[in-house]
């Protein structure tokens, strides 16, 4: 029997290699399994947690559907809209809102992080995110969400309020529990300058990433001078240990090629940074380089892309309103 997958994106613009072997290319690849549903959402309520220029969100939305497409997921097997279409998610949240606990969202350990010292500047929604995460995948019965380290939390709270919710209204698997697809490997791709820090695009050095967008040279440049040490390349995975820059190329390199870490590591045993690096670039640059032109050719048509969304939208919003009319009636609406 096929898996109910949902998942979301923060439409944060200039999608990076972390983004793409972390999330993308998985969903790619439960995308092409036929017994699947899929559901890919463009999390743009979820972006709105912390201020955003109107004009870039809107473009961000766009150049996140087109990432999706251009690296391979197919809009007729799949549904891709952006979830401010369907307003069920917005109501929704605020009726499982009512049923979550403080005590539960106090101990969301990623709002710690994302608010910082000054939590008290936070806004409300970065707060309470997570039950807005909640409804989004409780809305469709998914029966799994993949999800990278940092989700793990999100989805046991999820789990947490459908069974609360359950519970209260007495409605037996009403709200389907879902179940983590967690990747095993790769789901955290690292900065090329700091092997100890996840890849991301708010780090101030360019050199940090490989932009989805990047061109050739670009690519090259950035593996080149990719921080490394200096040690030989490693002889196996024992070898690997506490080296985090080694460890993280090797862990692209291994993605890419759709190969395990230990076998990546054996091939390159004995050689040189360098001679790695020639072949880590020119591996990135045969999988990076179609998306990339891809990506570039979609955001030529926005028309194409809104209609893309229009179809999910419509899609979506036929699962969602069977759904919310029957948490209403439960609820005694």
């Amino acid at each position: 029997m096929g898996k109910k997958i949902f998942s979301g994106v923060q439409p944060t613009g200039n999608l990076h290699l972390g983004n793409y072997l972390g999330a993308i290319k998985n969903f790619v690849e439960l995308n092409n399994v036929p017994t699947n549903e899929c559901i890919f959402c463009v999390v743009d309520l979820h972006a709105i947690t912390v201020k955003q220029d109107p004009k870039e969100l809107k473009k961000n939305i766009r150049e996140t559907v087109a990432t999706f497409v251009a690296s391979g997921i197919d809009p007729k097997k799949s549904i891709i809209f952006n979830q401010s279409g369907v307003a069920a998610h917005s109501e929704v949240a605020w009726i499982l809102s009512c049923v979550a606990r403080m005590g539960w969202l106090n101990r969301m350990t990623q709002f710690k992080e994302k608010a910082g010292k000054d939590k008290e500047k936070a806004s409300i929604g970065l707060y309470s995110y997570p039950v807005l995460m909640a409804a989004d995948i409780l809305l469709y019965d998914a029966t799994h969400v993949p999800v990278g380290d940092d989700q793990k939390q999100h989805l046991e709270l999820c789990r947490d309020i459908a069974q609360k919710f359950n519970n209260d209204f007495g409605v037996e698997d009403f709200l389907k529990v879902p179940e983590p697809l967690i990747q095993k490997e790769f789901s955290r791709i690292m900065s090329l300058k700091d092997g100890s820090k996840k890849m991301s695009k708010s780090e101030i050095s360019d050199l940090s990433r490989i932009n989805l967008t990047d061109n050739e040279d670009q690519i090259i440049n950035k593996i080149k001078k990719a921080k490394t040490d200096p040690l030989p390349m490693p002889k196996n995975i024992k070898d690997l240990e506490g080296r985090l820059e080694a460890q993280n190329l090797l862990g692209i390199f291994a993605s890419l090629n759709n190969s395990t870490l230990e076998s990546s590591t054996e091939k390159f045993a004995g050689k040189n940074f360098s001679e790695f690096k020639h072949e880590l670039s020119e591996l990135i640059v045969n999988k990076i380089i179609p998306i990339s032109e891809e990506i570039k050719k979609l955001l030529n048509d926005y028309s194409h892309l809104d209609s893309i969304l229009l179809d999910g939208v419509e899609k979506a919003s036929k699962i969602a309103s069977k759904k919310i009319k029957n948490i209403k009636e439960i609820v005694g609406f």
